[in-house]
């Protein structure tokens, strides 16, 4: 009896240590949402990307290998690759092992902070057997650009062209693989409020460059685009003044969409006519400004 009871009081006091343990461990445990958690995925690896802001990556299979492009906000870092400090632009990363990511490049951007500088998109396309990225440089400061490198050699790229440069704005633009057709979302307003219009007439913030990149050294104008009250030489109100903030084209339609916070619009378009249609609203199109559905407009 008594070796019974001896025994019963060491289970006990194991009882009672046991939970005195795991009672700290429970009021230390973060409170859901602020510790790390996962269902249905895991972490697998990372880069901290020289430590730059990320906002639009683009993954490309080439050559037997993955390589990431990430597009920075603007800003300023060390490159330990060449030990310079340098604008952020665009980070080239090896991901084929995606345990094991390994930095290859970083191509500069253009000074600015935030949403000014930097080199915040990236598009990627293969052409005439060679890799090609293509990228903003610059948001909202003076002289913004689109412009195209060789990224064939992922860690040892090469400028090919500015397609287009003196700008005030830049965005999400998209670039059909297939056909060389690239989407640039484009502005060169001197300033929005009061209205100061840029070198172009537009009275938008941001409106669409349609170039045919399909020999990215060469790029080639096809036409300017955005909705019917913003073109040059029209007058006013000025439909979503902030205007495009990014088209999609799928098949024979081309998808816009506008506006930034406020005034959303879907606009749908038939490519086709975009491309080799009309380069002047047309009377259909200037009656429905009205339409909040239909408003295409364009200038060459």
């Amino acid at each position: 009896m008594t070796s019974l009871l001896r025994r019963l009081s060491v289970l006990l006091l194991c009882l009672v240590m046991t939970s005195f343990a795991a009672g700290p461990a429970s009021a230390q445990a973060p409170a859901r949402g602020h510790g790390a958690e996962a269902r249905d995925m895991e972490l697998v690896g990372h880069d901290d990307l020289q430590g730059r802001s990320a906002y639009q990556p683009t993954i490309h299979q080439q050559r037997g290998r993955f390589i990431a492009y990430v597009g920075h906000h603007g800003g300023r870092a060390r490159n330990p690759l060449t030990g310079a400090d340098e604008d952020h632009g665009t980070s080239i990363v090896d991901v084929t092992d995606p345990a094991r990511p390994r930095y290859l490049a970083h191509i500069p951007g253009i000074a600015g902070a935030g949403e000014q500088g930097g080199a915040q998109m990236a598009r990627v396309c293969d052409r005439q057997s060679k890799t090609y990225l293509l990228r903003t440089l610059g948001n909202a400061v003076p002289n913004s650009a689109h412009e195209v490198w060789d990224v064939t050699d992922p860690a040892k790229s090469r400028k090919v062209s500015t397609v287009v440069s003196g700008l005030t704005a830049t965005h999400k633009n998209w670039w059909e693989c297939d056909t060389g057709i690239a989407y640039l979302i484009s502005g060169d307003l001197a300033k929005a409020d009061p209205l100061q219009l840029g070198p172009s007439g537009w009275r938008t913030w941001r409106m669409t460059k349609i170039y045919d990149l399909g020999d990215p050294a060469k790029p080639v104008f096809i036409r300017d685009f955005g909705l019917a009250g913003q073109e040059p030489g029209s007058t006013g109100p000025i439909p979503v003044a902030h205007g495009v903030h990014g088209p999609i084209a799928l098949g024979n339609r081309v998808y816009f969409a506008h506006g930034t916070s406020g005034e959303g619009m879907l606009q749908i378009v038939d490519r086709q006519k975009l491309l080799t249609g009309p380069k002047e609203p047309t009377p259909a199109t200037a009656s429905a400004r009205s339409s909040p559905s239909a408003r295409p407009s364009s200038r060459r």
